[in-house]
């Protein structure tokens, strides 16, 4: 049983990995902010938070799983998609992409607490027969600590690392020394829910660790 990441997520990918699944990785091709729009204009209102995550995870995955007999002929398993954004104080929060967006985005989060809302669709993919789909919305709680100062703020923003990541932080890596909490499933907060993963893809008749394909102590 093969799996695909409908992503080019890096952390995405290193969880899997973490996990003993090696997957296939293929970059949707998802216009998401054309997407997202034309969801709002057929719903004649904003999409909330975790309506959109899982629009455009299911956009994502639906994508590739619609491509990947073509990519890889006689591919048979799953396409993993996903989509995640931070909410605090009712904003929603992508990616930032520019440091003085990140800078200001901790200076507001520190001493506060946020949700990480996470869309997951899983593609059934098998030759010759119709794919199948599931999907679920996983949220968890993020406190930030309160004594975070403008200095280490600065100096976690000139890494890089926030500029490209949900709400301008990570919990596995540099970012994780600034959390004080997590509350709910804490790979949700790195992109992906894996709990939530296992029961999706138990609902298409597949044991989770029919997906490993990595030996430990060899990733």
């Amino acid at each position: 049983m093969r799996v695909c990441l409908a992503s080019t997520s890096p952390a995405r990918l290193a969880l899997l990995r973490q996990s003993g699944i090696e997957p296939l990785c293929v970059s949707p091709g998802v216009d998401e902010d054309a997407v997202a729009a034309a969801e709002a204009r057929r719903l004649g209102r904003a999409l909330s938070p975790e309506e959109l995550v899982l629009l455009l995870g299911r956009a994502k995955a639906a994508d590739v799983a619609a491509r990947i007999p073509e990519l890889h002929p006689g591919f048979e398993g799953v396409v993993i998609g996903g989509d995640s954004m931070f909410a605090i104080d009712g904003q929603v929060h992508g990616k930032p992409y520019e440091p003085e967006r990140a800078i200001a985005r901790w200076q507001a989060m520190r001493g506060r607490t946020g949700v990480l809302h996470s869309g997951h669709s899983v593609f059934l993919v098998r030759p010759g027969q119709p794919a199948q789909e599931v999907h679920a919305v996983a949220e968890a709680a993020v406190t930030f600590a309160a004594d975070v100062d403008d200095v280490e703020i600065a100096a976690y923003v000139a890494t890089g690392e926030p500029l490209l990541v949900a709400g301008a932080f990570t919990v596995d890596s540099l970012g994780g020394a600034f959390i004080e909490r997590v509350e709910g499933d804490p790979s949700t907060v790195v992109g992906m829910s894996l709990s939530t993963l296992r029961h999706l893809i138990g609902d298409l008749g597949i044991r989770w660790t029919d997906l490993w394909n990595i030996t430990p102590g060899t990733s």
